[in-house]
């Protein structure tokens, strides 16, 4: 069987953690969508590492990690990334596997991602501009370069028939990129991917689920991006709910076992687009800093909010999860009193439904308000030490959501992880 580990909400729910620490109970982690906007941050021997392509059971001595087809690759991002990797844990290489159909992210991907942008003016989506989006639209064009490519003797007719097509693209905006200055570094990384172990993925599972091996598909991004079920356009490429597994991997939805979906206790977006509990106020700006919340990849400061049961409630069931994985709790110590979002009011009636588009929806949520605790979260080591009022806060959340709390996240530290009572 396959699990599932995805975040719920807009992305930032602390997967990498979560991850790095169930992967001790599997043989192979599974990266299935998403490219190298997605950072995972890991504490390896107290040194931060933060993962954007690699699955984040690669320092997992036991774990085979899988790149699966669902992901986009950025050839030079990938090796500098492992190239770090391999200077922490020198046998990195010897348990990482790439899958033959996933598709490569080029130069002039960069270029048009970063054109297109900036054409919106005002109406921006809050793309990174690593060339994720326009790499997914040759992908569904039919028009992609992908990783079993490289291993092809017509591999530079290919390249220079796709980058022609984007060049021409290009012409269309009046922006300038220089992609040329990035096409040397691209070539050398593809040189490097040439060495790493390339499979044919769905065989590759498929022999080692056969064989009883347990697997973990590991999502990037979060459930509130999804391209068909986020909040559109504000999205990002693929499908980040517990369906593009099966897509990202090649592997049947029976096959499919827990699906852990993980929400911080209170809530962060990053970029454009539609956030229903925003705190634009003095307390968005403590849970901001009290949360560190700056994008690991990016830098850009998160937004900042209550948790947002409607929201959460909508991608529990899209995913079908069958655990929730509470994190960042610590972060609310210092607040006297915390809000939940309960519902929404559009056009003044009321629903806990999630909208069909909640960019032009006049919605205003509505809060149910909690009180704040006295001791530190931090310091419990166990379910049983936690504050009553932060155990009420936790039950009406599973009330909410019909899903079971399995383990809260109480601080950065790899073991500071309470598991909750079965």
């Amino acid at each position: 069987m396959i699990d599932v580990l995805l975040g719920l909400q807009w992305g930032d729910e602390g997967k990498g953690k979560i991850v790095d620490y169930l992967a001790a109970r599997y043989d192979i982690i599974a990266r299935f969508q998403g490219g190298p906007n997605a950072g995972h941050t890991l504490y390896v021997d107290g040194q931060k590492v933060v993962l954007r392509t690699i699955p984040s059971g690669v320092f997992q001595s036991h774990c085979l990690n899988l790149i699966g087809n669902g992901v986009v690759i950025d050839p030079v991002a990938l090796k500098a990334e492992l190239t770090t990797l391999v200077n922490i844990r020198p046998d990195v290489l010897s348990r990482l596997f790439v899958s033959q159909k996933a598709h490569l992210i080029l130069p002039t991907h960069r270029a048009l991602d970063a054109a297109s942008e900036a054409a919106k003016g005002v109406d921006k989506i809050g793309s990174t501009l690593k060339g994720i989006g326009p790499a997914y639209m040759d992908k569904t064009g039919r028009n992609g370069l992908r990783v079993g490519d490289i291993q092809s003797k017509d591999f530079n007719k290919k390249y220079e028939q796709l980058k022609q097509k984007h060049i021409a693209m290009l012409r269309q905006y009046d922006f300038e990129v220089n992609w040329q200055e990035w096409e040397q570094e691209f070539l050398e990384a593809i040189e490097y991917m040439r060495g790493l172990q390339i499979v044919n993925a769905e065989y590759w599972l498929d022999e080692h689920i056969r064989n009883g091996k347990k697997i973990l598909a590991e999502g990037a991004q979060g459930s509130m991006l999804d391209i068909d079920y986020g909040t559109y356009p504000f999205v990002t490429s693929s499908n980040t709910i517990a369906s593009g597994v099966c897509n990202g991997l090649g592997v049947a939805p029976s096959r499919i076992g827990e699906v852990y979906g993980i929400s911080k206790a209170y809530c962060t977006r990053v970029g454009s687009g539609p956030f229903p509990t925003e705190l634009d106020d003095e307390t968005g700006e403590a849970l901001r800093k009290a949360g560190n919340e700056f994008g690991a990849v990016t830098g850009r400061s998160r937004r900042c909010g209550w948790i947002d049961l409607i929201a959460l409630r909508y991608t529990v069931m899209l995913s079908g999860v069958t655990k929730i994985i509470l994190t960042k709790a610590d972060v609310l110590d210092g607040f006297k009193e915390l809000k939940a979002g309960v519902a929404y009011k559009i056009d003044g009636v009321e629903t806990k439904e999630f909208p069909f588009d909640i960019c032009t929806a006049n919605l205003e949520p509505v809060y149910k308000t909690f009180s704040g605790w006295d001791k530190p979260i931090s310091e419990c080591n166990a379910y049983d030490e936690l504050p009553p009022s932060f155990k009420e806060y936790c039950d009406f959340v599973e009330e909410s959501l019909g899903t079971k709390i399995a383990f809260i996240s109480n601080g950065t530290g790899r073991d500071q992880l309470l598991v909750t009572p079965s």
